[in-house]
């Protein structure tokens, strides 16, 4: 295995003398599949939880392993596309819409806390019947796979957590999709605001995602782009896919004013889990800043930030983010991470 040091603010471990140094980040060696951009999704199918119908998407892979992969805020199960094909020879891929993303629909009375999205992927897990799974979260995605591995570690074999949400309160119009979106949930306001919202087309929203989320926007293939807009176009028809959005985009925002042992700097610390946190340099949505903090918070992680990078290294950098999963499982059987 190879080796790669990114020392962004990385803070001194000071009395930890036995830690890893944070940015000792193993990269696999072990050849990975020729990425194919022109890959489709994986053909989704819906399976039940606890009640609740979850749309998931399966990659096909080593019968072994499992990897679960967990999305963001707005995102669906297609975000994983390309990483999960890379990690196909090394584990079975599991893509999961969380309650009221993709095509998943909230049961009547889901309060979209990053708690609730927490329980319904413990439970998912649980039910997969494989034994701990390795989780991939990003940014939402990664807050709650944080708190699911923290709660229920014997589900958690290793943890990567991708740009995950950890409280970032910088009031910083340029890390919304649409600046508008500050104003649509205020009095007055924010009716007319939301119904210009409404009106734009797929594209649109589309577009507006990947510049946000993207370093460079010109690298996303257009028949992702694509693919992108006709899943934005399929939920305009959900009623309930408007209200999940505002009502998690909320939550996020109280666990982040939560404090005490409610704050996600006070759940880090409880995930046994050998961790890997991976950070775009360029990440619009949450700052980099955050990264060396969250990675020295978790007690058994190593931290990788990547230049040139936005909020969804799995999408932008997929062999990259694989050869540095890859790597800590093998760090991880081998005794060393």
């Amino acid at each position: 295995m190879s080796e790669i040091l990114s020392r962004p603010g990385a803070p001194s471990t000071g009395g930890a003398a036995r830690r890893t140094p944070l940015t000792h980040v193993p990269l696999s060696n072990t050849p990975l599949p020729p990425l194919d951009m022109a890959k489709a999704p994986w053909t989704g199918t819906v399976e039940n939880v606890g009640g609740l119908a979850l749309h998931v998407r399966r990659t096909p892979g080593a019968e072994d392993t499992t990897v679960v992969y967990v999305h963001g805020l707005g995102g669906s199960s297609t975000n994983w596309t390309d990483l999960a094909a890379q990690l196909a020879p090394s584990a079975g891929g599991v893509a999961v819409d969380l309650p009221g993303f993709g095509f998943s629909e909230p049961l009547d009375g889901f309060d979209f806390s990053l708690d609730a999205h927490a329980g319904v992927l413990a439970e998912f897990v649980a039910g997969l019947g494989v034994g701990p799974v390795h989780l991939v979260g990003n940014s939402m995605g990664g807050a709650v796979a944080l708190m699911c591995a923290a709660r229920s570690p014997r589900l958690v074999r290793t943890l990567t957590l991708i740009s995950p949400a950890m409280p970032d309160l910088r009031p910083d119009p340029r890390r919304l999709s649409d600046p508008r979106m500050a104003l649509a949930y205020l009095p007055l306001l924010g009716k007319p605001v939301r119904r210009r919202l409404a009106a734009l087309g797929p594209r649109e929203r589309a577009e507006q995602v990947i510049r946000l989320c993207f370093a460079d926007p010109g690298t996303f293939p257009e028949h992702r782009l694509a693919e992108l807009a006709e899943e934005h176009s399929a939920r305009a028809d959900f009623a309930w896919a408007n209200a999940a959005m505002a009502r998690s985009t909320l939550e996020i925002f109280r666990a982040w004013f939560a404090r005490g042992s409610r704050s996600l700097w006070s759940v880090a610390p409880a995930v046994t889990a050998p961790t890997l946190v991976v950070w775009g340099a360029e990440d619009r949505v949450i700052s980099v800043r955050r990264a060396p903090r969250t990675a020295a918070s978790l007690p058994r992680s190593r931290l990788l930030v990547l230049p040139r990078t936005g909020h969804v290294a799995q999408m932008e950098r997929p062999v990259t983010v694989a050869r540095a999963v890859l790597g800590m499982w093998e760090a991880v059987e081998a005794g060393g991470w």
